[in-house]
Parts: C-alpha cells; sequence; structure tokens
C-alpha cells in the first residue's frame, strides 16, 4: 500500500486564512501522510520574507466577521484584529506564521511557491522564505500531487 498524500493549495494570505492550511499539512504529517502546500496569488505573503510577519486579518466581506461592516473598513482595523488574533494564538502556544512554516518544514512538508502568480507579483526565489523548496508551474504541481488529495485553503 503506497503512503496517502495530501496537497493543499493556499491562494488567501490573511492570517486568518493561512492557518486552516498550516493546520491540514500538519495533521497530514501526524497521520503519517506525505504532504505539500502549494502558494498562490496572496498565499504568497505568508512565503515571502518581507510579509510573512506582517500579516493581517481580513474583516471586510467576511460574513462570519463580529464587526459590522462599516468599522472593518477603517484604516488599522486590520492590523488591529491581528495582534488580538495574535495575542489568542500565543495563549494557545499556537506558533506564528514563520515558526509553523519553518515546524512543517521540518516535519517533511513540501512548500513551494506558484511560479505565474510570482511572476505576477514581480517576486524571485530570493524574495521567499527559506523554506520554500522551488517555485513550480501549475503542470509541476499537477505531477507532484498525483494520486494526492487536493485541498483549496
Amino acid at each position: 500500500m503506497s503512503q496517502r498524500k495530501m496537497a493543499i493549495i493556499v491562494a488567501k494570505g490573511g492570517l486568518d486564512e493561512i492557518y486552516p492550511g498550516f493546520i491540514l499539512a500538519s495533521g497530514a504529517r501526524q497521520s503519517d501522510m506525505s504532504a505539500m502546500m502549494f502558494f498562490t496569488f496572496y498565499g504568497l505573503n505568508a512565503i515571502t520574507e518581507d510579509k510573512v510577519d506582517h500579516l493581517h486579518v481580513n474583516l471586510a466581506g467576511n460574513a462570519a466577521n463580529p464587526i459590522p461592516t462599516m468599522l472593518a473598513g477603517l484604516p488599522g482595523m486590520e492590523a488591529l484584529a491581528a495582534r488580538m488574533m495574535g495575542k489568542k494564538m500565543a495563549k494557545l502556544d499556537i506558533p506564528g506564521p514563520r515558526e509553523m512554516l519553518k515546524t512543517l518544514d521540518e516535519s517533511g512538508v513540501d512548500i513551494y511557491a506558484c511560479k505565474l502568480a510570482m511572476e505576477m507579483f514581480g517576486l524571485e526565489k530570493k524574495d521567499l522564505i527559506p523554506q520554500v523548496r522551488d517555485v513550480i508551474t501549475v503542470g509541476d504541481f499537477y505531477d507532484l500531487s498525483d494520486d494526492a488529495r487536493i485541498i483549496y485553503t
């Protein structure tokens, strides 16, 4: 029997939007599954060296957000929400994004960036955190995720 495989696509870059992918990848490794993460579009923020430590919580347009839309759009609200979320995460001993990505990499999760999205945003591999294994095309992603369960977050 071959090892079960999980491939997780991370396309959103808010602090609240990247953790489901992190948790799924971590859970896959804890369940002895191979796991890979493919960061595309705004998900690249989570693996970009100068952005990973400054992610916001996306409030506007989020139906589950308890803050009224008019307030959610005010300057500084996303940063405030990110600080509040960060404090809750620290209280629960949940590592921040940079530490979480390091832990995922050390556990054997393969982390990839989308070539087309990188080109669209003018990024190069040197702009990414060291845990990114490679910059790949969608075709490469399909080849690497063959026989995997694919989850889009």
